[in-house]
């Protein structure tokens, strides 16, 4: 079954719950953080992620960014996070792309293909060198970044985490 990189919608609602179930039953975290409903509905996070792509309407505290999910057959498996520039924070550790693959569809390519899929829209959004970070004992995630090109300019050291930050030319 194919798979497609969508904006997230309203037509997805059902399929986010069910993505958010998957993460909530293995305790942990939604990866990347944009796709947190952070106590809002799914209306309103859509609306929220709707004002961050856009410059003007992009609250201070961030940097515009837009919110992609991967679905096969109706089903979220993953989501990214493209963010249009870096600030000083992201520079360092958090680079412009940040994705998760649900729990249950790990370790079979989805994050590698997902990846491949957002690298054309970071370069239309102007980006022409992507920063993507990991941390270092993040295996699966450092493998899916240099399959996308990603070259290793250091590790910085996060909240007692180490950090890898990459590069992938566009």
């Amino acid at each position: 079954m194919e798979v497609i990189l969508q904006k997230a919608n309203l037509a997805l609602e059902e399929a986010y719950y069910d993505f958010i179930k998957d993460w909530d039953e293995h305790n942990e975290q939604i990866t990347p953080y944009s796709a947190s409903l952070l106590d809002m509905s799914y209306k309103e996070w859509l609306e929220q992620t709707s004002k961050i792509e856009v410059q003007a309407t992009c609250p201070k505290h961030f940097v515009p960014a837009h919110t992609y999910f991967l679905v096969q057959n109706n089903k979220i498996i993953g989501a990214i996070n493209i963010r249009h520039y870096l600030n000083d924070y992201l520079f360092n550790f958090g680079g412009h792309i940040g994705y998760g693959i649900r729990p249950t569809e790990r370790k079979k390519g989805y994050a590698t293909q997902m990846l491949k899929m957002a690298l054309p829209i970071a370069r239309e959004l102007g980006i022409n060198k992507a920063l993507i970070t990991c941390d270092k004992s993040n295996i699966g995630s450092r493998k899916t970044i240099v399959k996308n090109g990603g070259v290793l300019e250091n590790e910085v050291v996060d909240n007692d985490e180490i950090v890898q930050r990459y590069w992938i030319n566009l």
